[in-house]
């Protein structure tokens, strides 16, 4: 994507975009090919991709009427940082793929949506220099950890975080293997030709010497990551570590004990293990698991502000949102992803209001129809 140029007008609201899902078309005209493979594609057969977005309508919603919702909002306090609403952005690979201005670009629009942004470390640009960017617009950023098997190698890009300010480590715990990305695997990767990891450059190459067909383990990813990981990573860098890919309560549990301050519901976008539980289908036990120690936070599927609506219902304190903002950065650059977020915090609002909630705390199970 060398002369990147936004779409229509450059403006997502001068052209009439009034929901996320309005986005995805034009950004699979634009990505067409194995580009796209990677962002829509799922595990499998995509069973549990599909489920994703379909599970937040089936615990449907009940309203209460008659209630003053005048002074509504939906600021909340997360891990110490206060907050003008509860939808963050996701942590998603190399979005130069995207935009040429990749995470910098992405970093601007969630600024200006008052949202924070979590760096994956198979982003596009360095820690340094996105925290760099980061403090010249005084916005808080989480860095996202995949260990090695040599934890040593993953403490230094996770030094640089540190250093460059990162406010919390997000360690993904759900990818011990690769998933099974028919998509992907047709097109041997081509997404990822010209594409590098600078946060991991420094990592040894580990050849398998297996066939494409007959590859499991991903050699950025480390297949032995325990409880015992997370304790390290606090000890080490006296930051909030939240704990990403758990989907069951015992996990849940096991994560807080181990020094989790948040924990993040999360089947990977339903890209490793097809028929597996939807994450609106997890919530629940999960934050009665956890109790009031730690925040629940929830991705995967969220597409209306009534999807955010039911996590915060079902005990959530807070939505990630990946595929939309890349659509959203894939179409209008910065512009989009503030508009994606927007119209997710616009739409919130909205239920909110229909739902006799005048903030964060009045959403509650009661206004379920079933958990």
């Amino acid at each position: 994507m060398t002369q990147w140029q936004p779409v229509g007008s450059g403006d997502p609201r001068a052209d009439n975009v009034v929901s996320v899902q309005n986005l995805e078309r034009p950004a699979s005209e634009r990505l067409a090919g194995y580009a796209w493979d990677y962002v829509v594609g799922g595990a499998g057969k995509e069973q549990t991709l599909r489920d994703n977005p379909a599970a937040w309508a089936r615990h449907g919603l009940r309203p209460h009427s008659m209630v003053d919702v005048s002074h509504l909002t939906t600021a909340l306090a997360l891990l110490g940082t206060p907050l003008a609403h509860p939808i963050l952005v996701a942590p998603t690979a190399t979005h130069v793929r995207y935009h040429p201005d990749g995470e910098r670009e992405t970093l601007r629009g969630a600024t200006a949506a008052e949202t924070v942004m979590a760096l994956s470390a198979m982003g596009s640009t360095t820690a340094t220099d996105f925290g760099a960017d980061a403090a010249a617009l005084a916005t808080p950023w989480w860095m996202q950890v995949y260990l090695q098997h040599d934890r040593a190698l993953s403490h230094v890009y996770l030094d640089k975080a540190v250093a460059a300010g990162a406010s919390a480590l997000v360690l993904t715990v759900d990818t011990p293997s690769l998933g099974a990305r028919d998509r992907e695997r047709r097109e041997a990767s081509g997404a990822s030709v010209g594409v590098t990891y600078p946060n991991l450059d420094h990592l040894p190459a580990e050849p398998t010497g297996l066939p494409a067909h007959r590859r499991v383990w991903n050699p950025f990813y480390a297949n032995d990551v325990t409880p015992s990981d997370i304790t390290a990573l606090v000890d080490r860098y006296h930051l909030p570590v939240l704990v990403k890919g758990v989907v069951r309560a015992d996990d849940a549990r096991r994560a807080v004990d181990a020094g989790a301050a948040a924990v993040i519901v999360s089947n990977h976008g339903a890209r490793n293990l097809d028929t597996g539980a939807a994450t609106a289908d997890s919530l629940a036990p999960v934050v009665d698991a956890v109790g009031s120690a730690v925040p629940v936070l929830v991705d995967g599927g969220i597409r209306r502000g009534t999807d955010v609506a039911t996590a915060l219902c079902l005990g959530a304190s807070a939505v990630l949102v990946g595929r939309p903002v890349i659509w959203g950065l894939t179409t209008y650059g910065a512009a989009g992803v503030q508009h994606v977020v927007e119209l997710l915090r616009t739409e919130l609002e909205m239920a909110m209001s229909l739902l006799g909630a005048p903030s964060i705390p009045d959403l509650t199970r009661d206004l379920l129809q079933r958990v």
